[in-house]
């Protein structure tokens, strides 16, 4: 199993929900809407996840589109999230729109390949979650957290799409 160094998280000691995020990058905020307690800082939590979908369906495809020297000059997902009440489900719902003059072919391998980003695969197989209690403080501090797992990922699902058409 390849692992990736963590994500760190850690509340911020102000009021209501605000944590910062370390990840790749400068660190962030994200947080709840100030009518549900939060100081509206950052995004929610289900944002987040929104967010991962997004952008992974949209690297996945410009991966493709790479690859396959589609004429693709931009590509953009939006993503909403919502649970059904009755049941408790959650669904996720992507909205495509790509830049550039595709066929209909073109058109369906990329929306092909976008239902097969690793992420979208996570969230529909669902996931293993274990939890431990540590004695120090998790994670490399002395080391910015770095994803080895979603690029590859990404390569393999586009390596084997190509082998299907």
């Amino acid at each position: 199993m390849t692992d990736s160094k963590p994500v760190l998280v850690e509340t911020t000691g102000t009021e209501g929900y605000q944590v910062r995020i370390a990840a790749q990058g400068p660190s962030f905020f994200a947080d709840e809407p100030i009518d549900l307690g939060g100081s509206a800082s950052g995004p929610t939590p289900y944002e987040l996840l929104s967010g991962a979908l997004g952008a992974c369906t949209a690297m996945t495809m410009q991966m493709y589109a790479r690859r396959k020297k589609l004429p693709v000059s931009g590509i953009h997902v939006a993503v909403s999230h919502s649970r059904d009440a009755s049941t408790g489900r959650d669904r996720f719902d992507r909205q495509v729109y790509v830049e550039g003059t595709l066929d209909a072919d073109q058109w369906e391998r990329l929306m092909d390949i976008a239902d097969r980003c690793p992420v979208g695969k996570t969230l529909a197989a669902g996931a293993e979650i274990t939890t431990q209690r540590v004695a120090s403080l998790p994670g490399h501090a002395h080391e910015p957290p770095r994803d080895r797992i979603h690029e590859p990922a990404m390569a393999k699902v586009c390596d084997e799409f190509d082998q299907t058409g």
